[in-house]
């Protein structure tokens, strides 16, 4: 028997089945939809994950479901627009899981409405959210990427934008808006993180069926949503976890700046 040819094969059969295999994942928003997928999936792939996101209660059944798949995850609850809870997160993940080499900024909320009814309250909270959060993720966690990147050859920041940052979408102005602020800072901070190791990402998915449409309180936007159904097949939420998982797959050669992501039937 070949002893070499085995050990090589057993090691590429590992990778194929758990190509994240040490690597320490991040999610935010992860107590539904995109978020809590994903970090099923990257668990799967043998990530060690740490959960973020305000409901306790379903992080701690999300950690749980993990674990017993035999997988390793912790989680912490927090308000990512909370800048100092956000740091006390990242110092907890690099205390318990070690430096963080993959963040999925996922966290958001999509609140249209016309802009002449002047919903300054709905504004105010998709900016907090989709930009102040967002960036107070990458604050805390920028310093465990690129220490794990120089000391692991790779490291991945992957930002939820949506179709919504390139498309026109009557009524969705500032949801639009804000995530046409992740995609474009996406490509900045590629510019500057790229050369250290850290790739970054933009994801922007067309609809998904998740807990984002339930926050919708516009009658228009609700019913161009319901309507949709009748002629589109959502994405879901796994969809969009395993583009995450390929995006942070790849060999370090490899960064896949933007994956636009369309359902099939959805042409705008």
């Amino acid at each position: 028997m070949n002893t070499e040819t085995s050990a090589t094969s057993s090691t590429s059969a590992t990778y194929l089945d758990r190509p994240l295999d040490g690597r320490v994942a991040v999610i935010t928003g992860a107590s539904s939809g995109i978020g809590e997928a994903s970090a099923e999936h990257l668990a799967s792939l043998g990530a060690k994950v740490a959960v973020l996101a305000r409901r306790a209660d379903r992080l701690d059944e999300l950690a749980a479901r993990i674990g017993k798949d035999g997988g390793s995850a912790v989680a912490l609850s927090v308000d990512v627009t909370d800048a100092d809870a956000v740091q006390t997160a990242a110092d907890r993940v690099a205390e318990e899981l070690g430096a963080a080499d993959l963040l999925l900024n996922n966290a958001g909320v999509m609140l249209p409405a016309p802009v002449e009814e002047l919903r300054q309250d709905q504004w105010q909270r998709q900016i907090d959210l989709n930009v102040s959060g967002l960036m107070n993720a990458i604050g805390a966690f920028t310093p465990q990427l690129l220490r794990a990147a120089a000391e692991r050859g790779v490291a991945d920041l992957i930002n939820t934008s949506s179709s919504a940052a390139r498309n026109l979408y009557p009524n969705f102005a500032v949801y639009s808006g804000t995530k046409a602020f992740v995609s474009h800072l996406s490509k900045h901070l590629r510019s500057e993180l790229g050369p250290k190791k850290v790739r970054v990402s933009a994801i922007e998915p067309g609809i998904v069926g998740t807990e984002l449409q339930d926050h919708v309180t516009d009658p228009g936007a609700n019913a161009w949503l319901e309507g949709s159904k009748e002629t589109v097949d959502w994405l879901r939420s796994e969809d969009i976890a395993e583009i995450v998982a390929f995006i942070a797959s790849r060999p370090l050669r490899v960064n896949l700046p933007e994956v636009f992501i369309m359902p099939t039937a959805q042409t705008s």
